[in-house]
């Protein structure tokens, strides 16, 4: 079982990704709302979000390499905004978009593999 050192980071790369999808998708079911409103809450979500990603990159470079670490993110990532996208937004996900992401999850395994 790993160690909690190599969990924590990516426990905070999770719930950092799902403050930063509503910062940046959140506001587009209320297209009804001022502009400047949104980006205000935007980037006050924002900000609960780099609360968790600086932390999360900090105690995970002590274990991980920072590739590692922005391909985590980005897996992550994926992952939340597809789930948010069905949930939230409702919209469909696609054979296409299965195929993308299983495409670069195949990159992140190249990047955790090390050379070949």
């Amino acid at each position: 079982m790993p160690s909690f050192d190599y969990i924590r980071p990516i426990l905070l790369l999770l719930g950092s990704n799902v403050f930063m999808t509503f910062a940046w998708y959140g506001h587009l079911k209320f297209e009804n709302r001022p502009l400047f409103l949104v980006i205000l809450v935007s980037w006050m979500i924002a900000f609960a979000e780099y609360c968790l990603a600086v932390p999360a990159n900090r105690y995970g470079h002590e274990i991980y390499s920072a590739a590692q670490l922005k391909t985590i993110q980005e897996v992550i990532t994926l992952l939340v905004f597809a789930g948010f996208s069905v949930m939230y937004l409702g919209e469909k996900i696609t054979i296409n978009h299965f195929v993308g992401f299983a495409m670069i999850c195949a990159g992140a395994f190249f990047v955790f593999k090390g050379p070949l």
